[in-house]
């Protein structure tokens, strides 16, 4: 059955999404497809299936025209997330990459560089990165150590990038270099830069969870003028616009693998036979369930309301995003081991679903700002502090 007839693939229509819609088409269409790639690698027939049944063109709601810039609905990114993350996480992955890594260019590229790369990754032709970290910076972006010199007509940049996810397969990469140095946050300047430019190597990375991650070597690769995303030095700005959409999301993916534990663990413990009765029925399990079902929505109605933030272009939306992504990945951690405990060692064997969630949890409060960040942006926002 092709994607245009497919029920399933009405997510690619203007209507409001279907979160069950969303869930129906990862369990029929996407799992599959996830089974058949090979871990710790960019699965392309998976971002191709993305685009095919329409999910990709909700995050890139045209094909790069400039007047398209900043339409993407934070909601339905929200819910795309969730409720892939409780059927395929690795297709919720795949799918938050394409945005992160492209989105950039989208909001602050040229005419030009968005219609060359917009199409191609909105139809899951071309796999995009977003590359920040390096060995020496994460969180604080002052620290950025790679180079970017300036040239006749570009920049050669030189210097390394750790831990980027579709690293080193990427077909196009955000990069984020230093110009000026001893500038801090302000000598930032990001660039488009393509997977196959002279200069650029990479090797996988083998993490806890098996997603596609790596590391990126720049020896002197060139980046013309017509690369620089947004304005000289003012690169920060370009990752905390891209960043102020996706930190609300990534609550909603660290929401998505709460609620299938959630899930998993109501259907545990009421077949489990336990002292005559069953583990449901011994009120110390019941508590634990009601208490992670109320953290869970929690979760789930703040992530809302940072995304409602973005929509409707709130002054304090940076510090929503912090609050959403803050406690919902916390949040999901604890529900994910809750529900481990509550299943027993039968949870740690590998291929079992909580295992499975068990590695996918962790990675979020760390990456795109790691938790402490995100209560330093929270604290200094209720403080009235600014960061030197």
């Amino acid at each position: 059955m092709s994607p245009s007839t497919d029920r399933a693939s009405i997510v690619s229509r203007p209507e409001p999404l279907a979160f069950d819609v969303v869930r129906d088409l990862a369990r029929r269409h996407l799992t599959g497809v996830v089974a058949a790639g090979k871990p710790g690698r960019v699965n392309r027939r998976l971002v191709r299936a993305l685009g095919e049944h329409g999910l990709l063109a909700r995050v890139f709601p045209s094909a790069g025209a400039a007047s398209a810039r900043g339409t993407v609905s934070a909601a339905d990114l929200c819910l795309l997330r969730e409720a892939l993350a409780m059927e395929c996480p690795e297709a919720e992955t795949a799918l938050a990459l394409q945005g992160l890594g492209a989105y950039p260019i989208l909001q602050s590229g040229s005419a030009e560089l968005a219609g060359r790369w917009i199409p191609a990754v909105r139809q899951g032709d071309a796999v995009a990165a977003f590359a920040l970290t390096e060995p020496g910076a994460g969180s604080d972006a002052a620290r950025l150590a790679l180079s970017a010199d300036a040239a006749p007509g570009g920049f050669y940049l030189s210097g390394e990038k750790c831990w980027i996810s579709n690293a080193p397969d990427a077909d196009v990469y955000t990069v984020f270099a230093r110009t000026t140095p001893g500038a801090g946050a302000r000598g930032i300047t990001a660039f488009v830069v393509p997977g196959d430019a002279p200069g650029l190597s990479g090797q996988p990375l083998e993490m806890l969870a098996p997603h596609p991650i790596g590391r990126l070597t720049f020896d002197g690769v060139f980046v013309p003028r017509s690369a620089v995303l947004g304005e000289p030095d003012r690169g920060f700005k370009v990752a905390m616009r891209t960043l102020d959409l996706f930190r609300p999301s990534v609550g909603a993916f660290a929401v998505g693998l709460a609620r299938s534990a959630l899930d998993e663990a109501v259907r545990h413990t009421r077949a489990r036979p336990a002292y005559g009765a069953t583990l449901a029925d011994l009120q110390a399990v019941a508590h634990k369930l009601a208490d992670m079902a109320v953290a869970v929505r929690a979760a789930h109605l703040l992530v809302r309301d940072a995304a409602a933030a973005y929509d409707a272009g709130a002054g304090d939306l940076t510090v929503r995003a912090s609050m959403a992504k803050l406690f919902a990945t916390e949040v999901a951690q604890r529900v994910v081991d809750d529900a481990v405990q509550l299943h027993g060692a039968a949870a740690l064997e590998r291929g079992h679903p909580l295992e499975h969630l068990y590695r996918d949890v962790r990675a979020p409060r760390i990456y795109e700002g790691a938790s402490e960040v995100q209560r330093d942006i929270i604290a200094r926002s209720l403080l009235g502090h600014q960061r030197r």
